[in-house]
């Protein structure tokens, strides 16, 4: 599918200079230089609520995507377990952030999803036409709650070599940004891109917005 980078919502990820360890993650400062993208409307670009917005910012190395979101809540609804390493299959079922990733818009079905909740648990899947998998990624995230000022900040850190085997900095990828909140329906359900569909759905790969690496 070629992609109109004119209409295109536009993410601009930050080169990082910083240790790629996937156990370490950015220091502030290092976040305050990524240009943040912001939303508050569900699904449908609709019913704009400024408690739960949601801000991202990205950074890269040649070896690790980072990603930081910075969630605004009301309440909050988490599972209680998940296994021992905190990854939690249907994490979706409860409050979480959530990044679609793209590498080759040619393979229109062809995508990964990574969410993370407000405790810290956490699920990564590659989706394709023959369904969802688990990509064994190796993900990690680190949370952060700030429950006087309603706040949850978590990072990922994500291995460049999960998406693609020789990483062109050059090359944008594709991506979507997304948040549930709610202990029932109707939860919550908002976007970077809006999706636009009768129901909440996110799986829309053909809304998806560009990432593109800038160089530091």
């Amino acid at each position: 599918m070629r992609v109109n980078i004119e209409s295109a919502g536009i993410v601009k990820a930050m080169e990082y200079a910083g240790t790629a360890h996937p156990s370490e993650f950015p220091p502030a400062q290092a976040w305050e230089r990524a240009q943040p993208i912001c939303f508050d409307s569900d699904w449908q670009g609709r019913n704009n609520d400024g408690a739960l917005s949601t801000q991202v910012r990205v950074l890269w190395t040649r070896e690790m995507l980072y990603l930081e979101f910075r969630c605004r809540y009301r309440t909050l609804t988490v599972f209680d377990e998940s296994d021992a390493n905190g990854r939690r299959d249907q994490l979706w079922d409860r409050d979480v952030a959530e990044v679609f990733i793209q590498t080759d818009a040619t393979q229109q079905r062809h995508y990964w999803e990574f969410e993370v909740s407000p405790n810290g648990m956490w699920i990564d899947l590659e989706i394709s036409p023959e369904g969802k998998r688990d990509p064994k990624s190796g993900m990690k995230s680190h949370v952060v709650r700030n429950d006087p000022e309603k706040l949850w900040i978590a990072m990922l850190a994500l291995p460049i070599n999960i998406f693609i085997t020789r990483f062109d900095p050059s090359v944008p990828w594709r991506v979507n940004f997304f948040r549930v909140e709610g202990a029932a329906e109707p939860r919550f359900y908002s976007c970077w891109r809006p999706t636009y569909t009768p129901q909440p759905n996110f799986h829309v790969p053909e809304v998806f917005g560009l990432l593109r690496f800038e160089r530091a």
